[in-house]
């Protein structure tokens, strides 16, 4: 099992970020990305934000070792053309470390606030199922045709290529049972889910489904949590935890409470055997949840303390 961060580029330093990524870097996670936003999802569009693709390309440059990517890229904020060509670029800077997380774009004032048109859940759902062929077409091939309702190529190059083979790590997140985990089970190299053991054998089982329906060997595809930590021994501190994730996540996390790697050392180790158990592979722990300077001291002991025994 593998261990990894994202961290929210929103309310973020350029300097507060390198600075954490070095830490993680020096201190054995294994991989950390970045979320794509231009602005808060508030009402009165304020507060920054730092650019997901030109922050990720300075880091993946600076740090040597962990894997880098996004979660998730939003899918109708770029042509997939153009992020295509982007993340082939920064797997070679990275030297071949880059995991390209996309979803289907869900942050509704960005989309007024920028003119970018937002569609229906089932047409952002259709582009990115033709955004995966497009991009997995412009990585593998030396000249791509594509006709699809929503993009287009003709004859279309991507040179140079990306380092890894046949093409970036492509994870999508999401847990729609009807269409995100069908377009998982044709395109995805991981799929990402928020949710701890229950959701991950729940969904899990549904992707099995749709991996049967196309063809496809599930055992091909790995599987990542997106889990909020916290180490106590106060079940009242695990409740408060998990109603502030209901409340500010909503609907994109079925189970707050199974979204929680929360308890004592002992029972976070219960919790990553369960998690192996439903074919979890990498936990990736998000930063927004908690304030950061809380956080750390608890990612510390947790990549210490408990991550050596389960890799």
């Amino acid at each position: 099992m593998r261990f990894g961060i994202f961290t929210s580029m929103g309310n973020q330093t350029w300097d507060g970020v390198r600075e954490l990524w070095h830490h993680l870097e020096t201190t054995g996670w294994d991989a950390a990305c970045v979320t794509d936003h231009f602005m808060p999802n508030n009402a009165q569009r304020e507060g920054s934000t730092l650019e997901a693709w030109s922050t990720l390309s300075a880091l993946a440059a600076l740090v040597r070792r962990m894997r880098v990517g996004t979660i998730v890229l939003g899918n109708t904020y770029r042509h997939p053309a153009v992020v295509a060509k982007m993340a082939a670029q920064v797997d070679i800077i990275s030297g071949g470390r880059l995991i390209l997380g996309v979803g289907s774009g869900w942050q509704e004032n960005e989309h007024e606030a920028y003119g970018i048109p937002y569609g229906t859940m089932r047409e952002r759902l259709e582009r990115l199922d033709e955004a995966c062929h497009v991009m997995k077409s412009l990585w593998t091939q030396r000249r791509s045709t594509f006709k699809g309702r929503f993009y287009q190529l003709s004859d279309a190059p991507l040179d140079p290529k990306p380092v890894q083979a046949p093409h970036p790590e492509l994870m999508i997140g999401g847990v729609g049972e009807k269409i995100t985990l069908r377009i998982v089970a044709k395109h995805a190299d991981r799929w990402n889910m928020w949710g701890g053991p229950k959701t991950a054998a729940l969904k899990g089982a549904v992707l099995d489904q749709h991996c049967a329906a196309v063809g496809r060997d599930p055992g091909t595809i790995k599987r990542s949590a997106n889990m909020a930590l916290l180490i106590t021994d106060k079940t009242q501190a695990i409740d408060t935890l998990a109603e502030f994730i209901g409340a500010r996540m909503g609907k994109h996390v079925p189970d707050p409470r199974d979204t929680c790697l929360a308890g004592t050392p002992d029972q976070i180790r219960e919790q990553l055997h369960a998690l192996q158990a439903a074919g979890i592979d990498m936990v990736f722990v998000p930063t927004m949840l908690r304030p950061l300077p809380e956080l750390r001291p608890d990612l510390d002991r947790f990549i210490t303390e408990i991550a050596p025994a389960f890799r």
